[in-house]
């Protein structure tokens, strides 16, 4: 059940979530909950105390879909290039 919620962010940070959510197609809602659900499930399988602050803000920023194969999508990317 989904519940609101109230947040006090930067107008300027607002408008910058706003457009990447509409580039990708997701609501801000959305982003904002699948970043705090990140947190809490990264919270539990790695210690984000020892990664750098650059590297912790990426945390949830995309969502990667179950059972993609990585090597295969490196593969693919990389052969396109040489073309």
């Amino acid at each position: 059940m989904a519940s609101k919620l109230t947040l006090s962010i930067e107008k300027a940070v607002i408008q910058r979530a706003k457009d990447y959510a509409s580039k990708t197609g997701r609501s801000l809602s959305d982003l904002i909950e699948s970043y705090l659900e990140s947190l809490v499930q990264n919270d539990k399988e790695t210690d984000l105390s020892q990664m750098p602050p650059k590297l912790k803000r990426l945390f949830g920023a995309t969502h990667i879909p179950t059972g993609l194969d990585h090597k295969k999508e490196i593969r693919k990317i990389l052969s396109s290039k040489d073309k």
